[in-house]
Parts: C-alpha cells; structure tokens; sequence
C-alpha cells in the first residue's frame, strides 16, 4: 500500500483519536464508551506508528503519529504533571508499602535491637559487678547527674538539631548500606545500638533515676529508634536477598530489593529530621517532663500507624514499594486497566 492510501484510510481514526485525547483531559466530558474507545485507538495507532517506522521513510507521518501516540499515552496513564503527583504517592503508598513488604525483616531488626537493650539494661541495674565494670564510679555518677542531660543542651537547638540529624543518618545508612554483607554487619549495629541504650538505663536505674532519664530519652528516642529500625530492616533485605534470592536472579533480586531499600531509606531520612527536630528543640527544652514524653508518644505512634495501617492499604491497592510504583500500579478505571495489559512498546509505557 503506497503512503497516499494508507494516509486515506488511517486519517479517520487518527483525527477520532486526537478529539477523544483532548477531550479526555476533562474527564467529566467522556463517557465510559468513549474511555474504552480511546484505549483501543491508542493501541491501534502504536502498532501503526511501528509499522510506519517500518515500512514508510515517511518523516512527517512518523512524527505525527508519535505525537498522537504519546498524548494519547499521557491521558490514559495520566502523566501530566508527575513531579508533585509522584511525592504525594512516595508518602501515601510507595514508602509505607516499602516497610509494610519487609515487615518480618523490621520485626527481625525490632527484637536485634530491642532485646540487647532490654538484657544490658538489666543486667547493669541488677548487677553490682556489671555496674561497676560498665564505668568508674566518678564517671558513673557525673553521667547521670550531669553529663547525659548537658548533652542536650550543649548547643543551639536548630545547630544541634543539625547535628544529631547527620550522625543519625550516618546510622541508619551503615545499618542499611552493611545488609549487602549477608545481613551479619546490619544485625551487629542495632544489637549495638540497641546495648547502648541499655547501657544509659540500666545507669540511671542503679541509681534511682529512671524518670530522670526516660524523661529525657522518650521524646526524641522513640522515633529516632523506629527510623534506625527500618533502615536495619533495609539492610537485613538486601543481606537476605544475596542468601535467598527465590526465583529471581540474585542480580535481579539485588536491583529489586535494591530500589526498595533506597525507598526505605529515603523515609527513613524523613523520620530522622523529625527526630532531630524533637530532639533539638523539645527533649531539652524547659516543658513540663510529661508533655515532652507526650510529643516523643504521638510523633512515634503517627509513624507507626502511618507504615503499618497506610502500608497495608497500598499495598492491597498494588504498591510495591519501588520509586516506579505509579508505573507499575494499575489503574482502576476499567480502561485504564485494559491499556495497561495491552500498551503497545512503541508507546514509550
């Protein structure tokens, strides 16, 4: 068929295609009819766009088709603007689906982190001998009268909220970055930190001062715990994935469970600055001890229920937890669905 006649028989349906395109840019003035109607020229115009590329050294009419094609495409997976459309989603689905999918690594990095804690705590509170050989007494006591306190108050709140953002963001980014060393270093550095921890309580209880220091602990600890918590559990993924890598290539499962782990750290950093923020301005600051511990509560619990009660619903709506999820998720609308199992390559989908 020479160009003349194909441009004759095709012209109808590309100038259909162009109106329902544009009108489809206002939903609200298509029917359903219409939609499905739209997808199906969509699919036919990018199997002519091929075939013309093939057999017509035609520039005009490629170009022309290319640009029907990729509108037509913008429309139906709705690319126009992505930019604040795309964060929106990292907060609504593509972040708490990310922790939702490796919940069992962030129950594995919970008790890594947790149990140390809670067994040097107390040991060193119940335990002359433990007490006495975490520290000189002089030291000991400095520690818990003065020096644990000081330290929130040592500087300026914004520049030590600065501070304590950085070095818990270099935390985090060990505990996930040392996962690629099949999870042994990731689960070393929360059962580190999380002895630490137990460390200062198991101080403080010896001497009586336990309020003094969950007082000051607890605002600030209880999200600054979770997010180093989920960027472990990044890192005990990616370990497992080289151990594990199911049915996947472990060079493809290593991309994958890749890409999700850098979600999770990225959440994780938001996380951080939060608790940086509690921790530069409230955890020092002269409220009352109760409404601090108050803050730590609601900023923890709002994290929580955010990645468990959200990460559950996007990932029932189709999340993945990769950053190309808005590309991945199909879409409800019943065309929009029926272009997604049938887009034609040459569309750019």
């Amino acid at each position: 068929m020479d160009i003349d006649r194909y441009l004759a028989k095709n012209q109808a349906t590309w100038a259909r295609l162009e109106d329902l395109t544009g009108r489809a840019r206002r939903p609200k003035d298509l029917r359903p009819e219409e939609l499905a109607e739209l997808v199906d020229l969509y699919q036919v115009a990018g199997s002519q766009l091929s075939a013309a590329r093939t057999r017509y050294d035609d520039p005009i009419l490629t170009a022309h088709l290319t640009r029907l094609v990729a509108s037509a495409h913008s429309v139906i997976y709705g690319t126009r603007p992505r930019t604040w459309r795309s964060l929106a989603r990292f907060f609504t689905h593509t972040f708490p689906a990310a922790v939702w999918r490796s919940r069992w690594f962030v129950v594995a990095a919970i008790v890594l982190t947790f149990a140390p804690a809670l067994a040097v705590g107390t040991w060193i509170a119940n335990s002359d001998r433990a007490l006495e050989a975490s520290a000189p007494d002089a030291v000991r006591e400095a520690y818990v009268a003065e020096d644990f306190e000081a330290y929130y108050k040592s500087e300026p709140a914004a520049q030590f909220a600065t501070e304590v953002f950085i070095n818990n963001i270099q935390v985090a980014i060990y505990a996930f970055a040392a996962g690629i060393l099949v999870c042994g270093v990731s689960a070393f550095i929360l059962a580190f930190n999380g002895a630490n921890v137990g460390v200062a309580a198991g101080l403080f209880a010896a001497a009586g001062q336990s309020a003094k220091f969950w007082g000051l602990i607890l605002p600030h600890g209880l999200i600054e715990l979770s997010a180093v918590v989920v960027a472990g559990a990044a890192g005990l993924r990616l370990g497992w994935t080289v151990i594990d890598p199911g049915d996947r290539t472990r060079a493809d499962a290593l991309a994958d469970e890749g890409r999700r782990s850098v979600v999770l750290v990225f959440g994780v950093m938001i996380a951080l600055a939060v608790a940086g923020a509690i921790e530069g301005f409230v955890t020092g600051s002269s409220l009352p001890t109760i409404v601090r511990i108050m803050i730590g509560i609601l900023a923890a619990t709002a994290f929580w229920l955010w990645v468990v009660v959200q990460g559950r619903i996007a990932v029932a709506d189709g999340a993945t937890g990769l950053l190309s999820d808005e590309d991945r998720r199909i879409r409800t609308h019943p065309a929009r669905a029926s272009a997604r199992a049938a887009a034609p390559v040459t569309a750019g989908g």
